[in-house]
């Protein structure tokens, strides 16, 4: 009995020390995070509480008038799938100080803990409850519960932060126990009312500093940084500790958090140090460059002869002649009064992304499929939600997409276009069905309808109708001279997630679909079909069991006439896959929905994954995370010799408004975000070419509207 006892404790013990090893994650391999843009980007519908766009000496920064809820966040929303802090990493800040009372510290930022132990439920709260946010919360779904006040909302201890007096500059972080150090550089001299740059390097056992580029001061304190800081519940503030006491007085420009790394090599030597940027937000980089008294080296028009240098800014009239260097994209180029132009490249390159058609539609747009019929030009199907005005099919013109066909759906979700031959066809995923006359009880199951074109009727006409299980997506696809067609079931009834989705061969003699192979799905999104040599594959995105959103999805692989599975990849409400080459490399990219474990809070600033095919291995491995919020597409395309990606970003726990980024291709770096693309509701984007010029075009799940997007180049 004694020997069972102790082999108990021991399996207890290895799955307590396997559980917290799962838990407990390091932050590593992180990009740089722009915790300024966060802020200010987050609902570009409106301008952020608590803070004021200043412009001094030319430049935009901003003012913080109080410490308003909006300039805080969950640190769980941009240190995405870890629980640990950085143990090492550097602060990138550009500010304009004022002088400073003394004996008053003014926070840059802070990290701050919660002011009691939360469980999962009330820190889903503390996401919804902010009292500038107007979306339906936690308390009006519970009318009856206290609202939390903004006295009894004040944040817990400080977990870091980092702060500035008349005495220099102070890095402050809990140790163990609950005692704070205090990592303090003495002797820090800004010139008030003047801008500087200020790079802060944390390691476990140094502190560096360097101002405007120039000679680092270091120290080397008695106690190490913490390895181990938990991040749980915690919260950043942006320009205060969560209180009026401690409020940053002056101007702030820029602020990057830069894990595990010296951010000083990266912007340092600068022709510009007290303007060095890493990433300044998009809302700050309308201004003209500034014109300095006495300046040695701006010209007659104010302009050429300095060199900018940071990330993507307007070119305009006032800025001709003007020189800019990239530092990620490692360019150079000049200002001819309207667009930059490439010194050191000498192929052509996306310059600007312009707003080209405002489309009203006459619903929500799930999806949007563009394809060319010959004879008739380029189309779109849109799948609205609506089922009394149906979907859409526009015709592409030199104005923009107009309406050409109205077609009958019920709660269409996708569309997707194929070809048998000369023959095109489209075919719908239907979540709803028609309401019948009779009291029937209702049906479980759907009807999707395929669509054929009538070269006669020049229009799309019924052609099959095919059982479906609330149908997220549709694909097409050939192998071997054989057509395919692929329906992700998403779910049967309300509950069940856990169904089959149906491979349908296409059958020559009867001129129709027939069911060729079942897979099973967990809540299935989306289908994507690609080919590497002579293999073919079909990867499906699981988004939900029933319980968890945390589910495999899978990879198979085309054996002896049948799928078989290949590899399987852990996501989270896993929405869309984009197989994507470039060169000879193969990539994967996975958009990730969102986070729910059981009872836990939802968490839609998630990290979506491109995958890359290890030859060697014969299997995808991890290439590169991205931060993305409620992710619900990726569309890959590419100009010449460059290569990009879209991102369709939804929903960030907070608002529908918020940017979708697209990404340029780096090589080494991986993919970089270019542009900041305004969305509301986001579900889906498409790259098409018309007449040797490219756009984008996105849907809106939320708002019966759509935009089209020229993508400018030179």
């Amino acid at each position: 009995m004694s020997m069972n006892i102790f082999l108990l404790l021991l399996i207890w013990a290895f799955r307590v020390t396997e559980t917290t090893t799962d838990i407990w994650r390091q932050c590593t391999e992180l990009v740089p995070l722009d915790l300024l843009s966060f802020v200010l980007e987050r609902d570009t519908s409106r301008v952020v509480p608590g803070v004021r766009l200043k412009q001094s000496a030319g430049l935009r920064g901003v003012q913080f008038l109080s410490p308003d809820t909006s300039m805080s966040f969950l640190a769980s929303q941009l240190l995405v799938n870890c629980d640990l802090f950085p143990k090492e990493f550097s602060i990138v800040v550009t500010v304009k100080v004022h002088r400073i009372a003394p004996k008053r510290d003014e926070y840059i930022f802070s990290l701050m803990g919660p002011k009691h132990v939360e469980s999962p439920a009330q820190e889903r709260d503390d996401v919804l409850e902010n009292k500038n946010e107007k979306f339906i919360s936690e308390d009006e779904r519970q009318p009856n519960r206290k609202k939390k006040t903004e006295s009894d909302g004040k944040p817990g201890e400080i977990l870091l932060g980092l702060k500035l007096s008349q005495n220099g500059l102070t890095f402050i972080f809990k140790s163990h126990g609950k005692t704070a150090e205090h990592w303090s550089l003495q002797g820090l001299h800004l010139s008030p009312n003047q801008w500087h740059t200020l790079v802060v390097v944390i390691g476990p056992k140094h502190m560096k500093l360097t101002v405007d580029c120039g000679s680092p001061l270091e120290i080397v304190p008695s106690r190490p940084f913490l390895s181990d800081l938990s991040i749980q519940g915690s919260r950043f503030h942006i320009g205060s500790r969560g209180r009026w006491k401690g409020l940053f007085s002056g101007l702030m420009r820029q602020l990057v958090l830069v894990p595990n790394t010296d951010a000083s090599r990266q912007i340092c030597p600068s022709s510009d140090p007290q303007l060095t940027a890493l990433s300044v937000p998009p809302l700050l980089l309308d201004l003209p460059v500034r014109k300095r008294q006495n300046d040695r080296h701006t010209t007659s028009s104010g302009t050429a002869g300095r060199l900018l240098v940071g990330l993507e800014k307007p070119c305009s009239t006032l800025l001709q002649g003007q020189l800019w260097f990239n530092p990620l994209k490692k360019g150079l180029y000049i200002c001819d009064g309207s667009v930059w132009i490439t010194v050191l490249e000498d192929h052509k390159r996306l310059d600007y992304v312009l707003e080209h058609q405002d489309l009203i539609t006459s619903s929500e747009t799930h999806d949007v499929e563009v394809f060319q019929i010959q004879g008739v030009g380029l189309m779109a199907a849109m799948a609205h939600r609506s089922s009394a005005s149906g979907s859409a099919v526009y015709l592409w013109t030199q104005l923009g997409f107009k309406l050409y066909q109205n077609i009958s759906t019920y709660g269409a979700l996708a569309w997707k276009h194929f070809q048998i031959g000369k023959k095109a066809y489209l075919v719908v995923s239907n979540s709803g069905t028609e309401k019948n006359k009779s009291l029937e009880k209702e049906s479980e199951s759907d009807s999707s309808v395929i669509y054929k074109w009538s070269r006669r009727r020049k229009q799309f006409v019924k052609f099959q109708t095919l059982q479906t299980y609330c149908a997220r997506d549709w694909e097409a696809f050939n192998i071997n001279d054989q057509t395919y067609l692929a329906v992700a079931n998403h779910r049967k009834g309300n509950n069940n997630h856990t169904i089959s989705s149906v491979i349908y061969k296409w059958n020559r003699s009867t001129k129709s679909f027939e069911a060729h192979q079942t897979l099973i799905t967990l809540g299935a999104y989306d289908w994507e079909f690609f080919k590497v040599g002579p293999y073919h594959f079909l990867v499906v995105a699981n988004a939900f069991d029933g319980v968890s959103m945390s589910v495999d999805s899978v990879i198979y692989v085309w054996i002896h006439g049948r799928f078989q599975v290949f590899q399987r990849i852990k996501t989270f409400c896993a929405t869309d896959w984009e197989m994507f080459q470039i060169g000879s490399r193969v990539f994967l990219v996975v958009a990730n929905g969102q986070r729910l474990e059981g009872n836990g809070p939802d968490q839609y600033t998630v990290n979506s994954t491109i995958y890359e095919l290890d030859m060697s291995g014969q299997l995808f491995v991890r290439f590169q995370d991205i931060v993305t919020y409620s992710a619900l597409d990726w569309e890959f395309f590419s100009l010449r010799e460059e290569y990009f990606l879209v991102v369709a970003n939804s929903y960030n726990g907070e608002s529908y408004s918020l940017n979708s980024i697209l990404y340029r291709w780096q090589g080494y770096e991986g993919f970089v975000p270019v542009h900041w693309l305004p969305t509301i509701g986001c579900s889906d984007w498409e790259f098409f070419s018309s007449n040797g010029e490219s756009f984008l075009i996105y849907s809106s799940a939320t708002e019966p509207f759509s935009k089209v997007f020229k993508l400018r180049t030179y």
